[in-house]
C-alpha cells in the first residue's frame, strides 16, 4: 500500500516544472521545481517496478525520492503563504511519512498451521 501512495504521490510531482511561480510571487525555485518533476518520474517508474517484481532495491529508491520530494516542500511551512499551500504541505509530507513507513515495514508473515492430530 505504501509504494501506491508514494507512486500516487511522485505522479503529483511530476507536472510542477511546468508551473512555476509568477514574478513578485512567493514560491519556489524553478531548479526545485524541476528537480522535484524529475524525482517525481523516478519515483513513479520505481513504484511500477517494486509493485510487479517486489524488489526491496526498487522500494528504497521510491522512499528515499520521496523522502526528498517532501524535504524541498518544507521551507513553505515556513514562509509567507496562503494557508491553503501550508495545509497542502503538511498533507503531503505526513502521507509520505506514511508510504515510506507502510514501505519499510516487514511483510506479516502468515500464522503457523497447527499440525494435524490423527486419533487411532
Amino acid at each position: 500500500m505504501g509504494v501506491v501512495i508514494a507512486g500516487l504521490l511522485g505522479a503529483g510531482s511530476i507536472p510542477s516544472v511546468l508551473s512555476p511561480s509568477p514574478d513578485g510571487e512567493t514560491g519556489p525555485p524553478l531548479v526545485v521545481l524541476a528537480v522535484d518533476s524529475l524525482l517525481g518520474l523516478v519515483v513513479l517508474v520505481a513504484a511500477i517496478i517494486a509493485w510487479r517484481s517486489g524488489s526491496r532495491g526498487a522500494i528504497r529508491v521510491v522512499a528515499g525520492s520521496s523522502i526528498i520530494i517532501a524535504i524541498t516542500a518544507l521551507p513553505a511551512l515556513f514562509v509567507d503563504v496562503p494557508p491553503w499551500v501550508k495545509v497542502m504541505v503538511a498533507g503531503v509530507t505526513l502521507a509520505t511519512i506514511v508510504s515510506v513507513v507502510l514501505m519499510m515495514s516487514p511483510s506479516p508473515r502468515p500464522a503457523a498451521l497447527p499440525e494435524r492430530v490423527t486419533v487411532r
